[in-house]
């Protein structure tokens, strides 16, 4: 991207410690030198609060049997205690920041895991100090592990009674055999009641670590002074001996339906058909957000009209994830009283063959298009709904994928819509799930 002078913010609001990389949508991209950290700046002075993220690129997808689960792990202990915070000496992560006002979380998922807080501007500082610390010095002990292991447990417990997220991941796992997107987020069972510190300690030593990281500031804060904290708290922090490894493994062609039943208790059931589709930075991912949403994107969308009208659902839903490698394309719907999974998997298909066949409208397209724009600017109320979409933007691979988002979706047009439909939504590429109450 070439950029303009004008684009450029002054040279003496940039600390000698970092280069300026690139700017797009407002969004300044720097490179801290010591260490090759990625900093985000988004000035916006509209209150005086600021949303400090720091968004790591390890997910699920980089774990490995027996470690499933382990960034999720890491989630819970990294807010457990590092070496200038915890509870020793009575400055644990969570009371220093709530004691200065802040709202302060982490998420993790399959790309990457993000930690945050949302606090006054003045305590800035406060959050880029304790930021640093866990990245490096988070204490990872045995007493705080056990304690986690029941909490963590008891939430797989959780996920496994709800059908939803047991079909859900059932079909994940079931559509991938080689890619670790066939793991759970959470980890499977037997990982999370095995895992040692030694190697939660190793996953975290390979992978937390500034240039696997980036840094975002969103919200009412100085530039020079901002680069300059982030400087004064990361800057001294290294690189790893050996860069993280990357993911080689690549899902081989899938060569014909596969096909899950998960029973268990319940009331309603529920199908779930999905298909491959390509990674979250290619041009066809573009139309396939517009497609899911022609399908299953308020009253007036095909699924709702042909499965949801006419007493087959009472729910129904498409969505096409942005990820960093090849993902899926999903509808769900859950059956209406007295409905058979055959026939609202059957009506499902004949809408999708409708569309392959004889294509969608420009109106179809066009409130597609308006939907998806509006959802991205509630995305831009506030620093923190900010922070979310860039979170995932990062994680997908490009954080410009945020800034560029209404770009790229103007772009799509009906035959683009058709072609996509036709060329991912096969039979062949197609894994699916039924929802059995027992």
């Amino acid at each position: 991207m070439q950029l303009t002078e004008s684009q450029q913010p002054p040279i003496e609001a940039i600390p000698e410690s970092f280069d300026f990389v690139e700017e797009s949508g407002g969004i300044e991209a720097y490179r801290l030198k010591t260490n090759d950290l990625q900093v985000l700046l988004l000035p916006e002075a509209a209150a005086p609060v600021v949303t400090l993220m720091v968004t790591y690129r390890v997910g699920s997808r980089n774990e490995t049997t027996g470690l499933t689960g382990a960034t999720h792990f890491l989630e819970h202990l990294m807010f457990k205690g590092s070496a200038r915070f915890n509870k020793e000496n009575g400055q644990t992560i969570f009371n220093t920041l709530q004691r200065v006002g802040a709202q302060v979380n982490a998420t993790t998922w399959i790309d990457r895991t993000n930690y945050y807080e949302l606090l006054p501007s003045e305590h800035l500082p406060l959050a880029l100090e304790i930021e640093a610390d866990r990245m490096r010095g988070a204490l990872l002990n045995e007493a705080d592990l056990e304690s986690e292991r029941t909490v963590i447990l008891n939430e797989f417990d959780r996920g496994e009674n709800e059908p939803m997220r047991k079909l859900y991941q059932a079909v994940w796992s079931a559509a991938y055999i080689a890619h670790p997107y066939h793991h759970p987020t959470i980890g499977w069972r037997s990982d999370i009641e095995n895992v040692t510190v030694a190697g939660l300690r190793h996953f975290y030593d390979t992978f937390y670590w500034p240039e696997n990281a980036t840094v975002s500031i969103i919200g009412d804060f100085d530039r020079s002074e901002a680069l300059a904290l982030v400087a004064e708290h990361f800057g001294g922090i290294g690189s790893p001996a050996e860069p993280a490894p990357p993911v080689v493994t690549e899902e081989p062609p899938q060569r014909g339906e596969r096909r899950i039943v998960v029973k268990q208790a319940g009331q309603l059931g529920a199908v779930m058909t999905a298909y491959k589709a390509p990674s979250g930075l290619e041009t066809d991912a573009d139309a396939l957000d517009v497609l899911s949403m022609v399908l299953a994107s308020g009253k007036g969308s095909r699924l709702f009209r042909r499965l949801t009208d006419a007493g087959l659902t009472t729910h129904v839903m498409a969505s096409s994830p942005r990820l960093h490698d090849p993902g899926l394309f999903y509808c769900y719907a859950l059956l209406a009283p007295e409905k058979t999974h055959e026939e609202v998997e059957q009506a499902l298909y004949e809408v999708i063959e409708e569309i392959k066949e004889n294509g969608v409208t420009e109106e179809e397209v066009q409130r597609a298009k308006n939907q998806l724009e509006a959802q991205e600017a509630f995305g831009r109320d506030g620093p923190f709904a900010v922070a979310a979409q860039l979170n995932e933007a990062i994680a997908a691979g490009d954080w410009k994928l945020y800034t560029t988002f209404r770009d790229r979706i103007e772009h799509v047009t009906t035959d683009d819509v058709q072609h996509m439909a036709q060329t991912y939504l096969v039979e062949d590429a197609r894994t699916v799930g039924y929802y059995v109450p027992a």
